[in-house]
């Protein structure tokens, strides 16, 4: 991907990177033709002024209109112009900002933040995670403290001219830095049609979606398929604008950096799995009863419980019967109530944490079914046994480790049709990303359970039938849609 820096005037940057050009405002705004990078293009608006209909807003908003990768984006500008910013703030950042300012005698601070750093070693974690938040290249943050607590008051983004002579060098070699973000990755010698990033978290290790050995098997087939892809973290975001999709494979939640990934992925014109709206729907579980209710799709007796009405738990559903925090996963949250008086203590947890969640008659099976669904189509079938000795598939320990029962992956032709059909019927609510639908056979009844976004794909388990060819199927699906965004982009 090419890299064009674009300025007011074309003396306003001074420095020669090996691998970026430069581009005064005015002739990328009226000569696009002389722009010759097959459309891959990622363009750092360094405009002085970057108000509504000025130079600089036109510099990122037609770049988005014409594929390219604009840094700024629009939406970054107009969180600015409306002084969105303090909202934008994660729970994470505004703990770091206390910690990180707390020291400090005056009640007046500015941060200067270049390409995600800062001069200061002490504030280099702050500025990553402000540059993260706003992807602005060169910026400076004006915080004050008021009661004890530091706000932030203004965000001015600012030219090489407006900074310091003595950070002059900072600024070329954290821009250095920036631009070869991927240096330590090994890439194909072979030309890649388009870029992937796949998001873990190293330290998720046995609650991973998926293992490494997945993870590496996914790469080997996107490389041949054409796809570059890397591994990257949460503290990769700022590097998004790189890519061309992105697909999470770490464990997803609302209020998280991950639906936060997603959201700005989404926004600034990538594919990702999974969406936003995926994370939203999914994580949710009294969304899911809700819905799978409004759409008449069998679930097991289901309960949206209350205070006002958490006593009617046992009449309604019986004894035993299963209580459901609302954004559980990995069976967290998800425990068996025996009778009235474990329920009154569940309760008082449960309804402690969020004000709503789910009740549900209990189904004793010996497996649950699921259907793994990509882009409206089921691409894997899995029996997952209960874990040894207990009434889930997965047994959690007091000491974080899970004890799975056994599983049986079949061709998707082999599973029942009536199983598919209602996992298809229950992703497709949901949209056109990946899902895992789990499902149980009662007495005669297929009823759904619910639908995970992020599913497992691991190796040996879900790819056991399928192979590369499931990891194929996966990568051509990206491959479609980032073929399709990029002819409506015309570049």
């Amino acid at each position: 991907m090419a890299v064009l820096i674009v300025t007011s005037n074309a003396s306003d940057w001074p420095f020669e990177i090996p691998g970026v050009s430069t581009m005064d405002a005015w002739t990328y705004l009226t000569a696009p033709d002389g722009i010759d990078a097959g459309g891959s293009v990622r363009v750092i608006n360094l405009c002085r002024a970057h108000r509504y209909q000025s130079v600089g807003y036109y510099v990122s908003l037609l770049a988005e209109a014409r594929g390219h990768r604009p840094t700024p984006g629009v939406m970054t500008l107009q969180d600015l112009r409306n002084r969105a910013f303090a909202r934008l703030m994660s729970d994470d950042l505004e703990q770091l900002l206390q910690k990180s300012l707390t020291p400090l005698q005056s009640d007046e601070f500015s941060l200067s933040v270049y390409f995600g750093r800062n001069f200061a070693q002490r504030y280099e974690r702050l500025a990553r995670h402000l540059f993260n938040m706003l992807p602005i290249p060169l910026v400076r943050y004006d915080f004050i403290r008021k009661d004890d607590c530091w706000e932030l008051r203004r965000v001015v983004p600012l030219a090489v001219r407006d900074v310091p002579e003595p950070h002059r060098d900072f600024i070329r070699e954290s821009a250095e830095l920036y631009f070869s973000g991927r240096s330590a990755a090994p890439r194909s010698p072979r030309r890649t049609r388009f870029d992937m990033a796949i998001l873990h978290d190293p330290e998720e290790q046995i609650n991973a979606p998926s293992d490494l050995t997945a993870l590496k098997r996914l790469m080997r087939v996107a490389r041949s398929e054409g796809v570059y892809t890397e591994l990257i973290t949460k503290d990769d975001s700022t590097r998004l604008l790189e890519f061309d999709a992105l697909f999470i494979r770490e464990t997803t939640a609302v209020n998280h950096h991950t639906w936060r990934l997603a959201r700005r992925a989404s926004r600034e014109g990538l594919v990702v799995v999974d969406d936003p709206i995926s994370i939203l729907r999914c994580t949710n579980k009294v969304y899911l009863m809700e819905m799978l209710a409004r759409h008449k799709i069998d679930t097991p007796r289901s309960l949206l419980v209350h205070r006002d009405n958490a006593r009617q738990i046992g009449e309604q559903l019986g004894y035993p019967c299963v209580l459901k925090k609302p954004d559980s996963s990995f069976s967290l949250g998800v425990v068996k109530v025996r009778s009235q008086e474990e329920l009154q203590d569940r309760i008082d947890e449960f309804l402690g944490e969020s004000e709503l969640i789910v009740g549900q008659e209990f189904l004793p099976t010996d497996f649950d079914w699921r259907i793994g669904i990509f882009n409206r189509r089921p691409l894997f079938a899995c029996r997952y046994f209960m874990a040894p000795g207990h009434w889930q598939i997965i047994q959690q320990a007091e000491t974080g480790n899970k004890r799975y029962g056994r599983f049986e992956t079949l061709p998707v032709e082999l599973a029942p049709p009536k199983v598919v059909k209602a996992a298809l019927k229950a992703a497709n609510l949901i949209g056109d990303g990946l899902y895992g639908v789990d499902i149980k056979e009662s007495d005669g009844r297929i009823v759904v359970i619910e639908v995970n976004d992020n599913p497992n794909i691991n190796s040996g388990v879900e790819d056991a039938v399928l192979k590369d060819e499931l990891y194929r199927r996966l990568i051509d699906v990206f491959v479609q849609r980032m073929e399709e965004k990029r002819a409506r982009s015309g570049y």
